[in-house]
């Protein structure tokens, strides 16, 4: 890959990483400011309904994916990616100043909401831009290495936030960071987000965009071409249904699983987090380029019968694990297995859609898929853990993941399609991946 090629993937994905950053920092600090915004008493009943405000960020992606991904089609990808980060840096603030129950009541809360509105509608398009630009602005047989590095950029945003978070514990009492100390990391989301801003005002339109003659198309982004590929979104909610479940069961659940459940101390389950996402974040471009030379179904296959299989030995384990290296041996073996969803996913979308709607037909049904499965995950293992029932969680997961791998088995291979063509050619015939003329095909079954 030549300089101009990793100047594009590294703009494209240090803004995905602050995004993204912005985003998971108010799970991973929300056992810190849960009772900030609620009456005293039950500790769980207060993160539970902070945890719900969080999944309804989640509701507001498919508003920002339909929005945003109309935007990327339309205006193009750098359009859509330099009005996400500002959306993510408005809201950044707004959770950095929000008032607390003791000063402000309920209002608070309403400011909570607000944002995390504002960061729905902003990560709703993200994804999709990002993931749109990341696979468009690589060489064919390195599209799923270059758009891999949308999970690193996303793993690294957490990884900062989970640094960050190590810091203040070292740094500053408990009592601090109930306090006041939960509103560091969502000021640095806000100046970081501003550099970003800055960054992505001068990055480069993919030439796959510039080549596709946007005014000339009046469906561009539209709600109407979409439904003309409505078979290619409804591959990518089912695809996305057991991936995003057990991705953010083993990412901004798995700290608090290990403190409430496991009964570790917070800074341990901390750093079990924070050692496993980083090798976890190593892993992706290492399984992109591999999805590059046998193919994309094989790494999704992997990562479903894995995860239906070994979700519930491997939570069970987890729960008793005690310990800093037997969680952290679990834990790793749960994200490797995640890594076959993770590292390609984002090209896996993208090469499904033509040019002209690929921003939001990846963007839209990601969307609903992440509000329905990711967004209420932590809400429904919280759920089950109030009703005495945790397992039942762990069951949940092993189900979603069964039901993309049904999914997985019967779609087709997409690997080295020519996006320039995608949807231009008579679907191939079932079990083709690489075309011998380089046409592209169709539909996904």
């Amino acid at each position: 890959m030549g300089r101009e090629q990793w100047k594009r993937i590294w703009v494209g994905s240090a803004g995905n990483m602050v995004e993204w950053f912005d985003w998971f920092v108010y799970a991973t600090f929300a056992v810190y400011f849960a009772d900030a915004f609620f009456p005293e008493g039950n500790g769980t009943a207060n993160l539970m309904n902070t945890m719900g405000i969080f999944a309804v960020g989640f509701f507001m992606r498919p508003v920002g994916g339909w929005l945003l991904g109309r935007i990327g089609d339309r205006r193009g990808r750098k359009a859509a990616l330099t009005l996400t980060v500002s959306l993510m840096s408005a809201s950044a603030i707004l959770i950095a100043v929000a008032p607390t129950y003791a000063v402000a009541g309920y209002g608070g809360v309403a400011v909570l909401m607000v944002a995390r509105l504002l960061q729905g509608l902003s990560v709703g398009g993200e994804y999709a831009a990002s993931a749109t630009y990341l696979t468009e602005a690589s060489r064919p047989d390195r599209r799923g290495f270059a758009s891999s590095f949308q999970y690193v950029s996303m793993t690294a945003g957490q990884l900062i936030g989970l640094g960050l978070l190590i810091l203040l514990q070292h740094t500053l009492s408990e009592d601090a960071l109930h306090s006041w100390g939960w509103r560091v990391p969502f000021v640095v989301g806000a100046l970081g987000a501003a550099v970003v801003f800055y960054l992505r005002r001068t990055m480069l339109e993919t030439e796959v965009y510039a080549e596709s003659g946007a005014a000339e198309d009046a469906d561009r982004g539209t709600l109407k071409a979409l439904w003309a590929h409505r078979r290619e979104a409804f591959l990518v909610v089912a695809l996305t249904m057991g991936g995003t479940v057990a991705y953010y069961t083993y990412t901004t659940y798995l700290t608090k699983f290990l403190s409430k459940s496991a009964g570790m101390e917070k800074s341990t389950a901390t750093l079990v987090s924070f050692c496993a996402l980083f090798v976890f974040m190593c892993l992706q471009p290492l399984a992109g380029l591999l999805s590059d030379r046998i193919g994309r179904r094989p790494l999704l296959i992997g990562f479903a019968v894995g995860s239906t299989l070994l979700t519930v030995p491997v939570m069970t384990m987890l729960r008793h694990a005690g310990t800093f290296w037997p969680a952290l041996g679990l834990s790793l073996l749960a994200l490797v297995v995640v890594t076959g969803y993770t590292s390609i996913n984002a090209c896996v979308k993208a090469e499904l859609f033509p040019t002209g709607i690929r921003a939001l037909g990846v963007a839209l049904p990601y969307a609903v898929a992440n509000a329905l499965f990711g967004g209420t995950a932590e809400y429904i293992a919280l759920w089950f853990k109030n009703a005495g029932a945790e397992s039942g969680y762990f069951w949940y997961v092993a189900g979603c993941a069964a039901v993309s791998l049904v999914v997985y088995l019967a779609m087709r291979e997409t690997r080295e399609l020519d996006l320039h063509r995608v949807g231009t050619e008579a679907p191939a015939a079932p079990g083709a991946g690489r075309p011998s003329d380089g046409t592209s095909v169709t539909t996904a079954f």
